[in-house]
């Protein structure tokens, strides 16, 4: 259970187009720019954000990227939950998981669930705009 460069690199757009793209669009090279990161890795990066509906584009010369809702009506939770494929706190947990044959007499499974609630609500405290607001 790490986050992973692509959920980092994701919260850290997401707050470049909460700062900088609030009336307009902005573009990739921009916010890889201001971000130090490769614009090469942010196109699969922001393709996750657009199918998910967190972001929308728009081609053309006044094209580029901005938030597909207000940057407080977005979580981090909103965020890691699209980018993280393996976040679960124990494999069982896992959807895709075999089930498990312990499943019914587990006296940790309670436990592992309430953790991963606690993470969860952990993120949800915190908003792009929340994260922007901070960020120097």
């Amino acid at each position: 259970m790490v986050v992973s460069t692509k959920g980092r690199y994701a919260l850290r757009v997401m707050i470049d187009m909460a700062k900088f793209g609030k009336d307009s669009y902005v573009t990739l090279g921009d916010i890889a720019d201001r971000q130090g990161l490769s614009e090469k890795y942010l196109e699969s990066i922001i393709k996750l954000l657009v199918k998910n509906g967190l972001v929308k584009g728009l081609r053309g010369k006044n094209g580029g990227y901005k938030l597909n809702k207000d940057a407080s009506k977005i979580t981090a939770w909103d965020i890691i939950s699209i980018t993280e494929n393996d976040f679960y706190v124990v494999s069982c947990m896992n959807p895709d998981a075999p089930k498990c044959d312990r499943v019914t007499s587990c006296v940790t499974l309670p436990m592992w669930k309430e953790f991963s609630e606690e993470m969860e609500a952990f993120f949800r405290k915190y908003t792009i705009a929340d994260l922007a607001a901070k960020e120097k």
